[in-house]
């Protein structure tokens, strides 16, 4: 394992005791080492989640009307369900 050292201003420090106390970690680097798994594992699954939305956006086909002609169907179907 590497170490890691790193400086933190009186009051980040005073939220990490606090947050070691609190959730039980046996100490500070055992929180820090926790943020940077969960920051690891929410930034996988961000990743997965774009790539399936690009695929699912290449699965689904090209579209032949333009943006705008899109957009006036959109409008014309919000006029004629609101009057």
């Amino acid at each position: 394992m590497t170490e890691l050292n790193v400086a933190l201003p009186a009051e980040l420090q005073h939220y990490v005791d606090g947050r070691v106390a609190q959730e039980g970690f046996a100490d500070s680097a055992a929180f820090l080492r926790d943020l940077v798994r969960r920051d690891h594992d929410g930034y996988e699954a961000d990743v997965q989640r774009v790539r399936a939305l690009i695929q699912e956006g290449i699965d689904s086909g090209v579209l032949e009307a333009t943006a705008e002609d899109v957009l006036d169907e959109i409008i014309a179907g919000i006029h004629q369900r609101h009057g």
